[in-house]
Order: C-alpha cells, then sequence, then structure tokens
C-alpha cells in the first residue's frame, strides 16, 4: 500500500520506515510535488497534525498520516511543547534548543518530562488519531551521537542511556513515534 507521509524530515523517514518495514511504501511531500512549508499554526500537537494530514488530503487528495511531536517538561509549563523544533528560534537549531532546556531547567528539582507523537491520518475520507508518549527524565549534559533533537539529554523511564544513545532499532521498540506508528500499523492492517 502506498501512502504519503507528509515530511520533508529524512530523520523521522528513516525512523518511520524502519517501523514500517516494507509492508507499505511511503512517499514524502517532495515526490508528491508538495514543495511548500505546510503551515503548524495551532497551540496543541494533535490540531498540527490533522492540519498537515488535512492539507495533503484536501490538495493532492491521497490518502495520508501526518504527525506532530514534541517534548513536554512539566515544571517548565509543558514547554518546549508544540514549539519543540524550534524553541531556540527559527534557525531550528537542535542544539541551542537544548541549550535554551538546559538552561531553563539549571534551577528546576522536577526534571520530568515526556515525548509525545500523535498521528492524524486521512483514510478513505476520514480522519483518524494515534497517540504515543514515553516518559522520562531531562540529564544535564548531552550523552550520545545518535538520534536528533532532544535525544541526547533524555532518558526514557526504566532506561540508564539517552535515546541518542541507542541505536535507531532500540530506540524504536520504545519510542514515542513507535507507540503512535502501532496503532496506525494495526489500523491501516486492519482495514
Amino acid at each position: 500500500m502506498k501512502l504519503c507521509f507528509a515530511t520533508n524530515n529524512q530523520n523521522k523517514l528513516k525512523e518511520i520506515q524502519a517501523l514500517l518495514g516494507d509492508k507499505f511504501e511511503l512517499v514524502t511531500l517532495s515526490e508528491i510535488g508538495c514543495l511548500e512549508e505546510i503551515p503548524e499554526p495551532f497551540e496543541t500537537i494533535e490540531e498540527n497534525a490533522l492540519a498537515k494530514a488535512r492539507y495533503v488530503h484536501e490538495k493532492y487528495g491521497l490518502d495520508c498520516f501526518a504527525d506532530d511531536s514534541g517534548l513536554i517538561v512539566p515544571s517548565l509549563n509543558g514547554e518546549p511543547g508544540v514549539h519543540s523544533a524550534y524553541y531556540a528560534g527559527p534557525q531550528r537549531s537542535h542544539d541551542d534548543n537544548i541549550n535554551l532546556l538546559l538552561q531553563k531547567l539549571s534551577n528546576e528539582n522536577d526534571r520530568s518530562a515526556y515525548f509525545k507523537t500523535v498521528i492524524y491520518l486521512s483514510f478513505q475520507n476520514e480522519y483518524h488519531a494515534f497517540e504515543g508518549r514515553v516518559p522520562g527524565t531531562i540529564i544535564g549534559e548531552k550523552r550520545g551521537t545518535g538520534g536528533f533533537g532532544y535525544d541526547p539529554v533524555f532518558v526514557p523511564q526504566g532506561h540508564d542511556r539517552t535515546f541518542a544513545e541507542m541505536s535507531l532499532a532500540e530506540k524504536s521498540k520504545i519510542s514515542h513515534r513507535s507507540i503512535a506508528f502501532a496503532g496506525l500499523i494495526d489500523f491501516l492492517e486492519n482495514h
């Protein structure tokens, strides 16, 4: 089955293709001719994921799915949340984002956090949502060279290594994306 994944983020694409295996053929936004930046104007992860899926479905007439993810830190009132990718500014620098997060947490005792992914699937003119969460802790320094985003400072609950210290296969077994995508895959296999 061919599905459009509403992204041009090669890191996400690699992670998701590893989860899906050869069950589905993914095409990206650039492969369907969508070269514009899809707006994410909303203040929730759910609304932004739905907006991207709806945009692709309405403009290109394809079954597709879109995700939005964020790191939520309760002691920072949910920051960076929906603004995770550009927390430190429009340059979307992973290092700048991590540095700002660590700076804001420097005097906090509660360093708990969770990653959240919401996927919206546009399938046969209906929309379906799937969510995944992984609780963990933000450590005080970067560790590891894998992954992307906040992975070097996030240690998932029950583990002693950051996401960035895990292989892609290890991370894929427990990540917020893998949990959300398990719901998506289950839905697609049964429809």
